[in-house]
């Protein structure tokens, strides 16, 4: 899934019209029934299944829309999902990393090639990309909800590692495995957050420009958009120049 006001998001996120929208409330449906089947049907007792209803929370989707995803993992038969990650190399050798949620790898793989190799990019072996990134969790607020420094003490007392500024939110960063210690901390504190997930974020950003950096974004978009990938994670960055140059 991809919304993002500025490229300097390594997670690209969308939103807005009803199509997309019903293509968020699938992923996020998806992540739901997968997690309830992973463990408990009770948020309060499964964290993985707490975060997808958080993450569906914050995105709007009806309460029955949740129940419904929650119940489906209890029925018999139904597709079997497996979780896939993705490494790959866009124009610039840029780092691009896919997950997804399949019941169907042969068709997967074959739909995310297909989107690297239409945008000038191609995909790589296992750790190509990751190598070049840390798996951490990561909680975001808006700035609205609190001062930097309010936000800080709270990471800081809920056992987070740091908090950075990017764009318009407040961007906690934790251990993985502590993710849903620090979200349900901070949740107690400033209400539910914008998103809080186990994320990919790289070591080091590749800003690009010209027809390489609407390339990307054709790739990415393009990527978000298959109904199997959850979320797409990558280096690259695109100054608010070249963004400005670009929308005119």
């Amino acid at each position: 899934m991809a919304g993002h006001s500025k490229f300097k998001n390594i997670m690209h996120r969308k939103g807005g019209q009803d199509k997309k929208r019903a293509l968020i409330f699938s992923k996020l449906s998806r992540e739901i029934t997968v997690a309830a089947k992973a463990g408990l049907p009770d948020p309060e007792q499964n964290a993985r299944l707490r975060l997808a209803v958080q993450n569906a929370r914050a995105e709007n989707m009806p309460k029955d829309t949740v129940q419904r995803a929650i119940d489906k993992a209890a029925g018999v038969g139904g597709e079997a999902y497996k979780d896939m990650r993705y490494e790959g190399f866009g124009p610039g050798g840029v780092g691009i990393i896919v997950e997804a949620l399949t019941d169907n790898m042969n068709r997967t793989a074959a739909d995310v090639r297909a989107v690297f190799n239409k945008n000038g990019g191609n995909l790589g072996t296992s750790n190509s990309v990751t190598s070049g990134f840390d798996r951490v969790g990561e909680v975001r607020y808006p700035l609205a909800i609190a001062s930097e420094d309010a936000m800080l003490e709270a990471a800081i007392e809920a056992g987070a590692d740091d908090v950075k500024t990017e764009g318009d939110d407040h961007v906690v960063l934790c251990d993985q495995g502590s993710l849903s210690d620090v979200s349900t901390a901070l949740q107690a504190r400033f209400g539910d957050p914008a998103a809080a997930r186990v994320v990919w974020r790289p070591h080091a950003m590749v800003e690009v420009s010209g027809d390489t950096a609407q390339t990307l974004l054709n790739l990415v978009d393009w990527l978000d958009d298959l109904d199997d990938v959850q979320n797409v994670y990558s280096n690259f960055d695109i100054s608010d120049d070249e963004m400005a140059k670009m929308a005119s």
